[in-house]
């Protein structure tokens, strides 16, 4: 990271447990010399942002990591929720190390406010990845729906359920959570056939 910009945050208060402005860690891979990729999900929210965290084979098989919600609220205003959902997700990457990052896109249909709300929640999300130097991959919901089930208008139960299923999940999945996982694997797939394929991801999704 350049250095006029870690100074930059750190005056504005932009900084990380240790004192320094977000350091990039030495190595981002599940294990030294494997040829597997982790992929961090996020479902972004202004009250609840959904992650979900999976690996996969250089096959394209998928393996559960790790889910949960990132709670926002009793966070004071808006502008500290923003600040929570950075740092909680700077410390998620710091302790699973992903390699890339796969984010839900806002969905326009919702009511004025809420979309930026949601928006904001995306950048902050979208800014702790790049602060990391992760790629970052972007999927609307029909897309993701459309890999997970099959069909671009599912119902969440139904991606809940499929998510499940793929990842031999036992118990119930918060909505937030199955999201945040889906966006992952709908990564993970487009990922593998662009491998396959030898072409970009956007060029793989397109071809689907």
């Amino acid at each position: 990271m350049p250095e006029a910009l870690q100074t930059s945050m750190a005056a504005t208060g932009i900084a990380a447990r240790t004192g320094t402005a977000f350091p990039i860690p030495e190595s981002r891979f599940p294990n030294p010399g494997s040829t597997t990729t982790r992929i961090l999900g996020i479902d972004p929210g202004s009250q609840r942002t959904g992650v979900g965290i999976i690996d996969v084979d250089a096959a394209g098989r998928t393996r559960h990591v790790h889910h949960a919600p990132l709670l926002l609220l009793g966070e004071g205003d808006f502008a500290l929720r923003l600040k929570r959902l950075l740092y909680g997700l700077d410390a998620l990457i710091e302790e699973y190390r992903p390699q890339e990052v796969a984010i839900e896109r806002v969905f326009m249909g919702k009511s004025a406010d809420a979309a930026l709300k949601l928006g904001h929640a995306r950048g902050a999300a979208i800014c702790a990845a790049v602060l990391r130097e992760l790629p970052v991959h972007e999927y609307a919901a029909k897309e993701i729906k459309l890999a997970v089930v099959g069909k671009g208008a599912a119902e969440k139960q139904q991606v809940q359920h499929m998510v499940g299923l793929m990842l031999s999940l036992t118990g119930k999945l918060q909505a937030d959570a199955a999201d945040a996982l889906a966006v992952a694997i709908t990564h993970a797939h487009v990922r593998a056939t662009a491998q396959r394929l030898g072409v970009s991801t956007q060029q793989a999704w397109s071809r689907k």
